[in-house]
């Protein structure tokens, strides 16, 4: 069918790269033109196209011939990158200019190893920079974002561009400065880390990023497919006791398998059965354990039984210096920073007798799905996406573009050569080596887990095979050692992903030994990282052969069904290290990595489609929690709150009721709860007769009472400054809340499909009548500690000046702080810049000074010599 649909409207990827090609051409001549300009001419042309939109395609011709022009211009220039000097060198080709086309369309340019993705996006990035609106770089660490940053600053700065990066350590009026630039790089967790920051900062001088306008993704199908499932999250520990963790981590050891409890490998779950229930009801010294423990209980119990049946050390996770780190599938790489959420992460430090630490309670989160959406503009690149191009274009709506080398690829891709076991394959990986290292050919083995490079590298040292190993290592130093893998006699055991981003060029004389030897050893259950490892040799034309040795003994070959054919194997007698190239056995093993990429994406478009629901909430607090950070006067919408309660609370009282029905007690129970003052009694509530009087009549009382609570302010700024806290404040109290009655949710309609109902669709219907009720909270939370709260003046009995400050009324609310209900930020929002403090009055005839964020473990600025928390700040 698809044939017969291209048959008559062509292969729509010819025709764009046709259609490019002709644009490039323009871009070539207009480019050619440019060559003529002097230096103060070119400049000029520069500066005339700020301002300019690269949504417009001519416009984009014309900026492009402006880059590829800078390039030019820029060659034999000298640079520092990352400590080492380097010249420029580089004119963009034809393919790259498609490639920075694509881009600015809002497509995924597929460009192989070694084809100059860093400029093309420098190229983009530079042309979209023109607008003015920011453009953001997306790389998958620190190092490559710094060191691409310093790779494209001569082109940037050359074109009037200013260029920032942001990574880990950056404090927030760095990265306030970075965002300013006209392009920014960094990571895509420290993009979705400062959005969320944003959305929680107390004042407008906390606000770091400009408006997400345009994204190019580096790398694009590792940060937008392997990441997906898991959610940004900035969490505060939560106060429950971690000492049921270790309890169950004993407990669990004494279950046997299949009798009381359950695997499935494919998800990586555990479960209990009837009879491992009733087990651990006898060891926990309880009747019933729903009852007594409740669902929460089985859950964690459940939780320890993943830990230790489903995770396997220096696989899933390594323990290292006294704690869990994960580690990514993808990479190899450790993740600091990184915990499994839903007790797992406390489970593991149980099982592996570590320090257990304290649950999180989620502050707030975002998956990068949802973050990268966000975007007006998104666009992205990498060597591998077309085996994901469906999912990029249902969840982001980014259609995939191969683009040619520059270069035909001459590497040699070798049939997989299939073993028994492992220890059969091995030996043969090690003999495969050996007889390359022997010629000097330099070789790159992948493995998917930093157990198996462990392995291999103690066979190669066994042999005296002198080898370099990469997992889990520095960025800095595993970009160099893979840049380096190349070089004659080199051999280089990485994890599958060790290094992307990094360029393997062939050493001196290595062309001639057939160039790099790429060995696979282990199939990965995606075929995308396999054809990364692949992609590693070959670049730029270079010559190169990878192959694959695989085992029956394989997870990805047991999970999909190797047992009957080594069953064969086994009755054959088969040796070992006999190796098996088979046609079936290749197609079987391509046929299970489809159906786990299958099975990931399915997880990944379920977990989107419950944050969907989710990502609809937190637009629309995060917008009404931006408008009441940017306005100083928010009196007019107090008001309204006030006119809404007091209409809701007699509606409520009296809707579809007869008179003699109308709960009059509820509604001096409600007045009174928001404010109670003798202008209020229940005989004078029963006194109305009708809806119109009580409405009146309840909104008069409320209005009065906080004109009258105005009044008692020092000054009107204060008034408002107050308005402005309080409402923050209890948005991001209740918000909290409700994220975790969220999550509470969405396990609870998980059990509703045995009654033959889409969980999906009970989450969606209730999760509506959370977000009414939280709503509700929060307008009623804002109300209530408005009306009950008191400024507290305090005068410090030897008044100190503060250097370098400036006396000004209206800079106050960094140290305004409040009395009464509500007023005490939550334990788990404990430590997060701007909470209320307490408001200081330096005795100098009336001026109130600002005062610098005081830590809690600081001297009280109030000079009583002990420290804040102790004193001002208790």
């Amino acid at each position: 069918m698809l044939k017969w649909i291209e048959s008559l409207l062509g292969d729509p990827i010819k025709k764009d790269l046709e259609r490019f090609q002709k644009l490039v051409n323009e871009i070539n001549s207009q480019e050619i033109a440019l060559q003529d300009l002097s230096v103060d001419e070119f400049q000029a042309a520069v500066e005339k196209e700020r301002g300019t939109s690269y949504e417009v395609e001519e416009n984009r011709l014309r900026l492009l011939a402006l880059a590829k022009n800078a390039c030019r211009r820029l060659m034999g220039t000298k640079f520092m990158v990352i400590r080492h000097e380097q010249e420029w060198n580089m004119i963009p080709f034809d393919v790259q200019l498609i490639g920075a086309l694509a881009l600015l369309e809002g497509k995924i340019s597929e460009m192989k190893t070694g084809e100059g993705k860093t400029l093309v996006a420098g190229i983009a990035a530079s042309v979209a920079a023109f607008e003015g609106k920011g453009v953001h770089v997306v790389t998958v660490n620190d190092y490559l974002a710094e060191r691409d940053k310093a790779w494209m600053t001569p082109l940037f700065e050359k074109l009037g561009h200013s260029v920032g990066v942001v990574v880990h350590g950056k404090n927030s009026a760095e990265r306030r400065d970075s965002y300013g630039s006209h392009i920014t790089y960094g990571t895509n967790n420290e993009f979705g880390f400062d959005y969320l920051r944003d959305n929680m900062a107390q004042r407008t001088e906390n606000l770091v990023q400009r408006n997400l306008h345009f994204a190019i993704v580096d790398e694009v199908d590792s940060i937008l497919i392997d990441e997906a499932r898991t959610p940004l999250i900035i969490s505060a520990p939560a106060e429950e006791s971690t000492q049921k963790y270790m309890e169950y981590a004993r407990l669990v050891e004494s279950l046997e398998k299949e009798k009381d409890y359950t695997i499935d490998e494919k998800q990586k779950t555990a479960i209990l059965t009837e009879e491992g229930i009733a087990h651990m009801e006898k060891l926990l010294g309880i009747e019933n354990i729903y009852t007594e423990k409740g669902f929460t209980e089985v859950h964690h119990i459940e939780q320890s039984l993943r830990a230790m049946c489903c995770f396997q050390k220096d696989v899933d996770y390594v323990v290292k210096d006294g704690e869990i780190f994960i580690v990514d599938e993808f990479t190899g790489r450790m993740m600091p920073g990184r915990r499994y959420s839903g007790g797992l992460h406390q489970a593991l430090e149980a099982k592996e007798t570590v320090e257990v630490k304290r649950e999180s309670k989620t502050l707030a989160s975002i998956t990068f799905q949802n973050y990268f959406r966000l975007y007006h503009h998104l666009a992205g690149m990498t060597g591998t996406a077309e085996t994901e191009a469906e999912e990029f274009g249902k969840i982001y709506g980014l259609p995939v573009l191969p683009i040619p080398p520059n270069k035909p690829v001459v590497r040699n891709d070798l049939p997989d050569v299939v073993f028994k076991n492992e220890k059969g394959k091995f030996m043969a990986i090690r003999e495969h080596i050996r007889e390359k290292h022997a010629t000097g050919q330099p070789v790159l083995i992948g493995t998917i887990s930093i157990e198996r490079s462990e392995i291999l590298s103690a066979l190669l040292t066994q042999a005296g095979i002198p080898h370099n190993v990469l997992n889990a290592k520095h960025h800095e130093q595993e970009a160099e050692i893979v840049a380096n893998a190349g070089q004659k006699g080199a051999i280089t055991i990485a994890t599958n992903m060790a290094g992307r981003g990094t360029d393997i060029k062939l050493g001196e004389g290595v062309q001639e030994l057939g160039g790099l030897a790429i060995i696979g050893s282990e199939r990965h259950e995606s075929r995308r990282i396999d054809n990364q490892l692949r992609g590693r040799a070959g670049r730029q034309g270079d010559p190169g052969e990878t192959q694959f040795f695989v085992s029956l003994e394989d997870s990805l070959m047991r999970l999909f069904g190797s047992e009957r054919l080594l069953n064969m194997m086994n009755a054959m007698n088969v040796p070992d290290d006999l190796p098996i190239q088979n046609g079936i056995i290749s197609s079987g093993i391509e046929s299970a990595q489809k159906k786990v990429e299958g099975i990931h994406f399915d997880r990944r478009k379920h977990v989107l489609q419950y944050d969907d629901v989710m990502n609809r909430h937190r637009e629309i607090i995060y917008a009404r929690r931006r408008k009441v950070l940017e306005h100083d006067d928010l009196r007019g919408e107090v008001l309204e709150m006030i006119e809404t309660e007091a209409s809701n609370i007699i509606q409520n009282a009296t809707a579809h009721r007869e008179i003699h029905q109308w709960d009059y007690s509820g509604i001096y129970s409600a007045l009174s709860g928001i404010h109670n003052s003798p202008a209020l009694s229940l005989e004078s509530v029963k006194a109305m007769e009708s809806e119109d009087e009580l409405s009146a009549m309840a909104m008069e009382y409320l209005t009065n009472a906080y004109q009258e609570k105005e009044s008692r302010f020092p000054s009107e700024e204060i008034a408002r400054t107050a308005e402005r806290m309080v409402y923050l404040q209890t948005i991001d109290m209740l918000f909290m809340e409700h994220l975790e009655a969220m999550t509470q949710l969405r396990e609870q309609v998980a059990l509703r499909a045995y009654g033959q109902r889409d969980p999906l669709m009970e989450f969606k219907g209730d999760a509506f009548l959370l977000f009414e009720k939280l709503l509700a909270s929060i307008r009623r939370g804002t109300l209530v500690t408005l009306f009950h709260i008191e400024v507290e003046m305090r005068l410090p009995e030897n008044p100190i000046e503060i250097q370098g400050l400036q006396t000004n009324e209206n800079e106050i609310e960094e140290n305004l702080g409040f009395t009464g209900p509500f007023a005490q930020k939550p334990a788990s929002t404990k430590g997060l810049s701007g909470n209320i403090t307490t408001v200081k009055v330096i005795d100098d005839g009336g001026t109130v000074k600002n005062t610098a964020p005081t830590g809690r473990n600081d001297l009280c600025p109030c000079g009583s010599g002990k420290k804040y928390k102790k004193c001002c700040g208790a």
